[in-house]
């Protein structure tokens, strides 16, 4: 891919898919899910990416009480933070993080803490300062709730803010935020980003002066 170079004042990351590779887990865990519910296990798959796991069921069961999902969410929780078996970092996820130690940046994730701090200790990467799980907010992406907390975290316009995602609602939010999104991994190229790279090893960020990042994107 030609490379490209942007300016921002700031990253916001999502975490599975973008940082974390859990798709392992993530299949186990939805697709017993889509047994247990008589679903299609493959059209399940297309809607679970980057929400949060009661908005997926929200989708998926439409007629199903909001409580009811709420409590389905919390034993699935329970069974993802259990289960690390698989879980790996994005490549160059490593380098990408340690690069922007004392840029500002923040993960901004569907994943509450308990889950966001295991899958991310299982791919050995260290966790941002500024965090923004499931408990920060009151929608779930494709809202744009989460990403307008990290930027105001951060004391940053969110224009200024530069989204990583993987999937076609974390994509959505970012959008819906006024940010500009670049898409990492071969599901976020349908969703529309600005820039769509491989992995993170396709990523370089350096600080520019006066505040401002340039995050040189594609291959070197």
């Amino acid at each position: 891919m030609t490379a490209t170079v942007l300016t921002a004042r700031a990253l916001l990351l999502d975490m599975d898919g973008t940082l974390v590779n859990s798709d392992a887990v993530v299949e186990r865990i939805w697709r017993r899910w889509s047994e247990r519910h008589g679903l299609d296990g493959d059209e399940v798959m297309k809607v679970v990416h980057g929400r949060q796991g009661h908005a997926s069921m929200a989708v998926l069961l439409p007629d199903r009480p909001v409580k009811q999902n709420l409590a389905d969410n919390a034993r699935m929780l329970a069974e993802e933070t259990a289960d690390v078996e698989g879980v790996v970092e994005v490549p160059g996820a490593t380098a990408f993080l340690a690069s922007l130690q004392g840029l500002p940046h923040a993960l901004v994730t569907s994943a509450d803490v308990a889950l966001s701090t295991v899958r991310m200790a299982a791919a050995r990467l260290p966790l941002p300062a500024v965090r923004v799980t499931a408990e920060s907010v009151g929608a779930s992406k494709p809202d744009p709730e989460g990403f307008l907390k990290g930027a105001a975290e951060l004391g940053v316009a969110p224009a200024d803010c530069l989204v990583f995602e993987d999937s076609g609602a974390g994509i959505a939010a970012g959008r819906a935020a006024g940010m500009r999104v670049v898409g990492v991994g071969a599901r976020a190229g349908v969703h529309g980003p600005d820039v769509v790279v491989r992995d993170l090893t396709e990523v370089r960020v350096e600080a520019a002066g006066d505040g401002w990042l340039r995050v040189h994107v594609g291959e070197a």
